[in-house]
């Protein structure tokens, strides 16, 4: 197995455990956070439409494009972390909107082929190993004209609330893992070449990357659990023992108070929204 295989898998196993729990546990805040995006990426979702959300998470995007396609449409979201997927099909349950949800991997899951009329994503694609491998998979999946929509991070320089935490606290945790800007990951498809480059090997046409700037915010209060339970940080601070847990929860305090004003937290996530045709 190349060193990206091992990477990606290690991601799946990552998601499925650890990070899936956290990421379930903090559903609530993330639904607030990333509200924004829903409207976003279920633009192109009319009426009838089959739709693919590729990442799913807890589903909340799904349920947006559910609603839009209406009783006639079909949602599917797929997501290989499982704890995750059981979350999103109790949401749907919840919210008695007909999606289905998969605990599968988009890349080589068995879709049938012409599938879908929109295939989306809120940062759900840069986990592939293969990148034109899984695009060319998910492009067998979509109809002929079906409309590809993503939403992805642009660069760590772009978004420093995004790795404030790791930086803060990489003093007192000398263990974390470092990033690596050209494996799977979440800044994997920071530069806008590189994602044309993708889509374009990979049989998609009338590819777009466009800069996408959304304010998110948060209650202040909410802030702890976030930093404690997402990102590099969240996924070892479990391991840690007091007194250094305090010392990184305070240093974190610390870190985050440019980013609260008036009872919020809040930052601008910079994206690009992807677009191209099946």
């Amino acid at each position: 197995m190349t060193a990206e295989g091992r990477d990606a898998q290690a991601l799946k196993a990552l998601w499925s455990g650890t990070a899936g729990r956290n990421w379930v546990a903090a559903q609530d805040l993330m639904d607030v956070l990333f509200k924004p995006f829903e409207a976003v990426l279920a633009e192109p979702v009319g009426p009838g439409a089959r739709v693919l959300d590729v990442g799913c998470g807890t589903g909340a995007t799904t349920v947006a494009a559910a609603r839009r396609a209406g009783a006639e449409g079909a949602c599917v979201g797929v997501d290989v972390a499982e704890p995750m997927i059981e979350a999103a099909r109790a949401r749907a349950e919840r919210e008695g909107v007909p999606v289905r949800f998969l605990h599968a991997d988009a890349a080589t899951h068995a879709f049938a082929p012409d599938g879908f009329d929109v295939v989306l994503s809120r940062f759900g694609v840069m986990f592939f190993e293969d990148f034109v491998g899984a695009f060319t998979h998910l492009r067998r999946a979509a109809r002929p004209g079906a409309e590809l929509r993503l939403v992805v991070w642009r660069g760590p320089e772009d978004n420093p609330f995004m790795t404030t935490a790791e930086r803060a606290a990489a003093p007192l945790l000398p263990d974390l893992p470092p990033r690596d800007p050209e494996g799977p990951g979440q800044f994997a498809f920071a530069r806008a070449e590189r994602v044309r480059g993708i889509l374009d090997e990979s049989g998609w046409t009338e590819v777009t990357v466009a800069p996408l700037d959304v304010r998110c915010a948060m209650p202040e209060q909410d802030l702890e659990r976030y930093f404690t339970l997402l990102g590099p940080v969240g996924r070892v601070l479990h391991q840690v023992e007091e007194p250094t847990r305090s010392q990184v929860v305070e240093t974190l305090r610390t870190a985050f108070a440019p980013y609260v004003d008036a009872g919020e937290a809040g930052f601008t996530a910079a994206c690009w929204l992807v677009g191209a045709r099946a």
